[in-house]
């Protein structure tokens, strides 16, 4: 089997971001072995505490690491009591998917048998959705850009036909993507059409590059009406585009429909460059206790390994994706693991070991 390597710059950050990272990387590298590929995976400074220590969150060097790595492997940064002269928390994740043009964030979730649901339903063990978020405009592109006027403060939306353009084509995509594995394929577009011009165009723009796409099925729905629905009928749904910030929020709500942050992965997508996290935030408060669930961190390393089997033609990186998938789904079926969330008395290394065992 051949030996190809990867490149893989680790961003472990604050908080439990670095807890999570570690575990992410025991089963990369066990992955690695077992599909014959190696990961040169090297850490690099940035986050909040680093802003404490240094004075930078984000330095060049390490901004350099990322644009020359094959994949970015993040962990979690900023700390609440670290805040910038505008009173904003310190958040260099933010500035990466500027700088990297991550234009697509890409929230899944899934129920796992073997752990409760919230939901009272028992469809609620058929949720299987994905949010693409677009990353780099919507109200986001306030960030910096802010203004105080006398009593009054204003965050300008910014909605452009070739940001809209490009993130509807990837949802799209990945719409046909999962019809052609048996999927729905279908999208639903998440917007305030009703009230905003800007989200007026952004249909617009969606209704256009969707014709494009006659295979796919497409329907609108309002960001209000979807945030109700998602607690409803979250089975009903497939693939779901929409703006920066109501992508943020529908997320974290999608998360706590099977059990809550610890089991959300996510991935930050542009055309030449990817980082791969968990969409939990650091969680000071659990912070160096050994109890954070790493599940969102290892699903992640899961999708980066998909991205780069596909950007490398290289399918052996998609077979160790599909494993550390299976290994997740065994831990929790045959009970060796359940994340404290869940009722059960798990601690980070005890899921990590319990997922490299079935590995």
């Amino acid at each position: 089997m051949t030996d190809r390597s990867y490149s893989i710059a680790v961003l472990p950050g604050d908080g439990i971001g670095r807890e999570v990272t570690a575990a992410g990387l025991e089963v990369l590298h066990a992955a690695g072995r077992r599909i014959g590929r190696r990961f040169d995976a090297v850490g690099h400074p940035a986050g909040a505490q680093h802003f404490l220590d240094s004075g930078v969150a984000l330095p060049d060097a390490t901004l350099d690491a990322c644009r020359a790595a094959d994949a970015i492997l993040f962990g979690a940064m900023g700390l609440p009591h670290v805040r910038g002269a505008d009173g904003t928390e310190i958040i260099p994740q933010l500035d990466i998917r500027f700088a990297l043009d991550l234009y697509a964030g890409v929230r899944p979730i899934r129920s796992f048998a073997g752990l409760p649901s919230p939901l009272a339903s028992a469809r609620a063990a058929e949720i299987d959705l994905v949010l693409v978020r677009e990353n780099t405009e919507g109200l986001f592109h306030a960030r910096g850009r802010g203004v105080v006027q006398g009593d009054a403060a204003y965050d300008t939306m910014k909605i452009s036909r070739a940001g809209t353009a490009r993130v509807c084509d990837f949802a799209l995509q990945l719409a046909r993507l999962r019809k052609s594995r048996g999927g729905r394929g279908r999208l639903t577009n998440v917007d305030k059409a009703n009230v905003f011009a800007s989200m007026a165009f952004w249909r617009q723009v969606f209704e256009e590059r969707a014709r494009a796409f006659p295979d796919v099925a497409t329907e609108h729905a309002y960001v209000d009406a979807m945030a109700l629905n998602l607690v409803l009928k979250p089975w009903d749904y497939d693939v779901l585009v929409t703006e920066n910030m109501f992508g943020d929020i529908l997320s974290d709500l999608m998360a706590a429909l099977v059990g809550g942050m610890g089991m959300a992965p996510s991935a930050d997508i542009g055309d030449a460059h990817a980082v791969f996290q968990p969409a939990h935030g650091t969680a000071p408060d659990i912070a160096g206790q050994g109890i954070a669930n790493p599940t969102a961190m290892l699903l992640s390393t899961a999708m980066m390994l998909d991205w780069l089997g596909e950007r490398h033609g290289d399918p052996a990186l998609v077979d160790g994706a599909r494993a550390i998938e299976r290994a997740v789904q065994a831990a929790f079926d045959s009970s060796a693991a359940r994340p404290r969330e869940f009722g059960g008395a798990s601690g980070t290394a005890d899921i990590t070991r319990a997922v490299l065992e079935r590995l």
